[in-house]
């Protein structure tokens, strides 16, 4: 069964465009390199209006963890995150089970 990874991250107020724009132009083609295309991305309209929300679809647990680790071995990856920090304020992950009803499988 697939299992799907939400990624919240609380940007700096007035800094969600700019990160936006980097993550776009430096971060994209590594993260889908290894992960894939990410599932869905979403900015907030309503409510905690600095976050950005990001999902990744897997086969399984250990199709993650396989995926991740690659990703975290690559050196421009590595390089990269250190630039993040400026933007993110708060990281939250999820790991979310669809229902045996769902679209999504």
């Amino acid at each position: 069964m697939a299992i799907f990874e939400q990624r919240t991250y609380s940007i700096a107020v007035g800094m969600v465009e700019d990160y936006l724009r980097f993550y776009h132009q430096e971060g994209m083609a590594i993260h889908t390199k290894f992960l894939g295309p990410p599932h869905a991305w979403f900015t907030t309209d309503v409510g905690a209006l600095t976050e950005i929300i990001m999902m990744w679809r897997y086969e399984s647990h250990a199709d993650r963890e396989q995926k991740r680790a690659a990703l975290y071995s690559d050196p421009e990856w590595l390089a990269f995150i250190p630039k993040t920090r400026p933007y993110i304020v708060k990281m939250e992950n999820k790991i979310l089970k669809p229902a045996f009803f769902s679209p999504l499988q």
